[in-house]
């Protein structure tokens, strides 16, 4: 089959591997339908870790072709879901709801060790807990929507959970890529009142307004914090999504929230410690938030997809075959997509 390999920053082609096959009576093999390239692929792009003959991809829909021996709840010829984490669904943080701490983790495409999804098919270790069923055919007009729930959706949600958006507060969303874009819709679905873009990307602060931001801030450092803090009465926001990673993101995140405000962390983070510790303390600021439990979400946010009350999918501006990866790669490296999703 032929699959996504990232060779060094800035060279990823589509190579010849081998196929993949059951190796532990609790995997499944599927046949990736729909893949896409995160945000997230772009740090090793540009020179990050993990980008020396790595197996790209951690976002996938997929037909399932054949399962192990105790296998007991995926069957072949189901539509799945595939989150960007693998885990067994029994441990007692996948219990509380927390997949992304599973005793038996692993994560896709980063170098942890699991292929990339990026590719024209793919093992899945413990296919029960990891693998979510769809009950539609594989060129539902949802499929972007619906492909969201494997990454960002799903994350964009976590922070707007992490951060406390509840009905009538103002939230403010750091980072106009897809994760933020989902995080406007996270924090609209949860009730916010007001929702603050930090971005400056006119085609995505378009977007951001449809999915529900009430405000635009696009300036950066200490101008958005004094311009958000102009907007909340010199306050801040109750809740901050952080869907960049950055060192400033962070830092920034912090400054705008109000006492007593807080902190969705989601962005991988390009950072050793969280800037502002101090201010964290004395405006009891609480930070949270981490790799997203996106397979425990699943089942929350489907519903709204299904029923078109969200439609995550509409970030995805561009659509490639596996031979266009490459390119896909450089046009959101470019800044000429947004993100790019992928039919092998």
């Amino acid at each position: 089959m032929r699959a996504t390999i990232m060779h060094q920053a800035g060279d990823v082609r589509i190579e010849d591997v081998p196929d993949p096959a059951i190796m532990a009576p609790t995997d499944a093999v599927i046949r990736v339908t729909r893949a896409c390239i995160c945000g997230s692929d772009l740090w090793p792009y540009k020179g990050g870790p993990n980008q020396t003959d790595q197996r790209m991809g951690h976002e996938a829909i997929g037909i399932v072709e054949d399962v192990g021996s105790d296998v007991e709840r995926i069957r072949r010829g189901q539509v799945v879901v595939m989150p960007f984490a693998s885990s067994d669904g029994t441990c007692m943080f996948c219990d509380e709801g927390l997949p992304t701490a599973c005793i038996h983790l692993g994560f896709f495409g980063n170098g942890s060790g699991l292929d990339g999804a990026q590719a024209e098919a793919l093992r899945i270790p413990y296919a029960d807990g990891t693998l979510f069923p769809l009950d539609v055919g594989p060129d539902d007009a949802l499929m972007p929507s619906l492909l969201t729930l494997s990454d960002v959706m799903g994350t964009g949600h976590h922070a707007a959970v992490a951060a406390k958006v509840r009905p009538g507060t103002t939230a403010a969303v750091i980072g106009d890529g897809a994760v933020g874009l989902c995080g406007v819709l996270a924090a609209k679905r949860l009730g916010a009142e007001r929702i603050i873009i930090m971005g400056h990307h006119p085609d995505r602060i378009a977007l951001a307004r449809e999915f529900g931001a009430t405000d635009v801030v696009s300036e950066r450092g200490d101008e958005a914090t004094e311009r958000v803090r102009e907007l909340t009465g010199g306050f801040g926001a109750h809740a901050v999504l952080e869907c960049v990673g950055t060192e400033q993101a962070v830092g920034t995140s912090v400054a705008i929230a109000r006492p007593g405000g807080s902190v969705g962390r989601v962005g991988v983070p390009h950072y050793e410690a969280v800037p502002g510790g101090k201010l964290t303390f004395y405006k009891n600021v609480s930070v949270a938030g981490g790799p997203a439990p996106v397979r425990a979400y699943i089942a929350d946010l489907l519903p709204d997809v299904m029923d078109g009350r969200i439609q995550p999918g509409r970030v995805f501006d561009r659509t490639v075959d596996l031979d266009g990866v490459p390119d896909g790669y450089r046009a959101m490296n470019e800044r000429e997509a947004l993100k790019v999703m992928v039919r092998p």
